[in-house]
């Protein structure tokens, strides 16, 4: 025991100001201003009203964590250990595992038995039948109607188009296409170019040569001098001239009429034998349409009402007495068996199952 006092800290008062740390300096060096009253009561205010509001939060706080470190996990650790661990055990090894072997059983196998019956039962009563049907239509199709039409259209329609468009194409070339080559050739081309080479050509060339003398001699040379001395023999000179060109206008427009005219004669011949060509061809197409074409095409819809329409009138009738009562069996066989089975499986086994797992399922708090 010594006379020395022990030194204890003090303790923390809220209320008290804050202390500040820092080393306060000298009053004789710097001199604190003084606190404003509005500061004074903002502090009052705070430590009246906010102070206690922070302490109450803080103890909320605290016993919140107090309740879920010492009440609310251990409870919670309890009932999935104790509770819920032994409740999805039970669930899945009582109830979840009964109801997966019972529609395995009970439901998929003898389903699965139902469709490969069905699928037999289908394939050896409806499918082989209509394949050996479909088969058989198919090669009395090919052997009775496909092979003789192919024939026929090759035999009785195809040929005898072949050597129509032959004989046409010969008698187009013959009567129409070679004698208008002809007449184009002899009646049109050679005449007009026999004119313009022999009668059009030479004048022209004629004219052209005697012009140009009749300007070398009569315009170049005394144009200087005629012009000079004599007016008045230049105007009668021109006066000449332009009477010489009349006349050569004169002259060439009458040979263009009379040319024009040949041609037009031509061309109305050559439009005649077109006209006449094309009237024997039309009459050459018609006799062979009712000689040819009109026959064949009355034979063909003989033919066609005599063996198509049977054949296709018996293959309706054999659908009708064959696969039609197939049909509606099946479908009555399966709106006796499938139907009935089907529903009574959703109404007494789907179903049940599905409310017990939903009931289960929000027991368990699994499904809302």
């Amino acid at each position: 025991m010594t006379d020395t006092p022990t030194v204890r800290p003090a303790r923390f008062d809220p209320l008290d100001p804050p202390v500040d740390a820092r080393p306060t300096p000298p009053a004789a060096t710097t001199a604190a201003p003084p606190v404003p009253l509005v500061a004074v009561v903002a502090r009052g205010i705070a430590l009246a009203v906010v102070l206690p509001v922070r302490l109450l939060w803080e103890l909320v706080a605290a016993t919140g964590r107090l309740l879920d470190r010492h009440l609310l996990g251990p409870t919670g650790r309890f009932l999935r250990r104790w509770l819920l661990r032994p409740l999805a055990w039970a669930a899945r090894t009582l109830l979840w595992l009964p109801l997966v072997w019972v529609a395995r059983t009970l439901v998929w196998r003898p389903l699965v038995w139902l469709v490969v019956g069905l699928a037999w039962v289908a394939r050896t009563l409806v499918w082989l039948p209509l394949v050996w049907v479909a088969r058989t239509l198919a090669w009395v199709a090919r052997t009775l109607v496909w092979l003789p039409l192919v024939w026929v259209a090759r035999t009785l329609v195809w040929r005898p188009l072949v050597w129509l468009a032959v004989g046409l194409a010969w008698v187009a070339r013959t009567l129409v296409w070679l004698p208008l080559a002809w007449m184009a050739r002899t009646l049109v081309w050679l005449p007009l170019a026999w004119m313009a080479r022999t009668l059009v050509w030479p004048p022209l060339v004629l004219l052209g040569r005697a012009l140009r003398w009749l300007a070398e001699h009569l315009v170049r040379r005394p144009s200087a001098w005629l012009l000079g001395v004599l007016a008045p023999a230049v105007r009668w000179l021109g006066r000449a001239l332009a009477a010489l060109v009349r006349g050569l206008v004169a002259v060439l427009v009458g040979a263009a009429r009379g040319l024009g005219r040949v041609v037009v004669a031509v061309c109305r011949g050559v439009v005649g034998a077109v006209g006449w060509a094309w009237w024997a061809a039309g009459r050459v197409l018609r006799l062979g349409y009712r000689l040819l074409l009109r026959p064949i095409g009355l034979g063909l819809r003989w033919l066609w009402r005599h063996t198509v329409v049977p054949l296709a009138r018996g293959v309706r009738a054999l659908w009708r007495v064959t696969v039609l009562p197939v049909a509606r069996g099946v479908r009555a066989v399966w709106r006796a068996t499938v139907r009935p089975a089907a529903r009574w499986t959703r109404t007494a086994v789907l179903e049940p199952a599905r409310l017990a797992s939903r009931e289960v399922l929000t027991a368990l708090g699994l499904r809302r």
